[in-house]
């Protein structure tokens, strides 16, 4: 109990003295911290580091629930936000904790950044890592017929593109309908014009940049999404959820909104781990969403 006090302590003080700019630190200390105060949660990590391609950020993580199943279990492949620059699998096992633990095999991949690379190759890379899952999930007691997409930011847009745009899965070597549904966390699915360094640095050098929208191919036979967002994120506008939801609506596919009174950007993915879940239902919305799709 000690160590989980003086480590939430140092939570606050770190949350309250740095900036955004030492975000990443802020991330694994509050991975670190989730992890402290879950050590008795039903889930656990059993693949770290696997290869879905040959390079270096071509890897993946996978959480699975600790109890055994005699049926193969429901997939959430999630991608981290971090406006396609920045990000690391390994700070992110929070939520691999939190969905494994309500009986979903989570997936956590990396996927090339910028400079690296700009769009469409973080696309690409899940497009490979969902085609990974794809095949190779029953290994570790997966349903290869049910793999849901979610994601934070700029991988909830990675996310939605793979669900809406069905070039990049066929490309990577999936099966046809490899999506079974889609929950997207404060992401930006009708961005253009592009005004932050990060969206001109990942798009601008695009001629046309409507292929880089998700909205732009909103389709009826969509898989079923779910858009979360707050009501007070300035970063990515409540608006991009509404606006593909109604995109998707007038087509007659099934898409819902979900607004958290008074979150920001950082605030909705926060309240995945366990020392900020009484900001808002987050993990108990998710898993209502992905349950009733089953």
């Amino acid at each position: 109990m000690g160590k989980i006090l003086i480590a939430l302590g140092a939570l606050g003080l770190l949350f309250g003295a740095i900036g955004y700019a030492s975000k990443w630190s802020q991330v694994g200390l509050l991975n670190s911290v989730d992890a402290l105060l879950t050590l008795n949660v039903p889930a656990r990590k059993v693949a770290s580091g696997v290869s879905f391609g040959p390079q270096q950020r071509q890897k993946l993580d996978i959480w699975v629930p600790t109890a055994a199943s005699k049926t193969p279990r429901d997939v959430i492949v999630f991608f981290y936000g971090g406006s396609w620059n920045s990000g690391d699998r390994e700070l992110y096992g929070f939520v691999g904790r939190a969905l494994s633990a309500r009986g979903y095999i989570v997936v956590l991949p990396d996927y090339r950044l910028v400079p690296e690379v700009r769009f469409p190759g973080f696309v690409e890379d899940g497009a490979a890592a969902v085609a990974w899952v794809q095949k190779n999930i029953t290994t570790y007691g997966g349903n290869p017929a049910r793999i849901n997409l979610s994601g934070h930011s700029a991988g909830a847009h990675i996310a939605a593109l793979l669900t809406l745009d069905q070039q990049w899965l066929k490309a990577a070597g999936a099966a046809d309908n490899a999506v079974h549904s889609f929950a997207g966390l404060a992401g930006p699915y009708d961005f253009v014009p592009f005004t932050s360094d990060a969206s001109k640095a990942a798009f601008g050098q695009m001629p046309d940049p409507t292929p880089s929208q998700p909205i732009t191919f909103a389709r009826k036979d969509a898989p079923p999404m779910l858009l979360l967002t707050g009501s007070a994120d300035n970063t990515v506008k409540p608006r991009n959820g509404t606006a593909l939801a109604a995109a998707q609506a007038k087509l007659g596919a099934k898409a819902q909104t979900l607004l958290y009174n008074g979150l920001g950007h950082s605030d909705i993915i926060m309240a995945v781990a366990q020392p900020f879940r009484s900001k808002a239902p987050v993990i108990d919305d998710l898993a209502a969403f992905f349950d009733g799709v089953r």
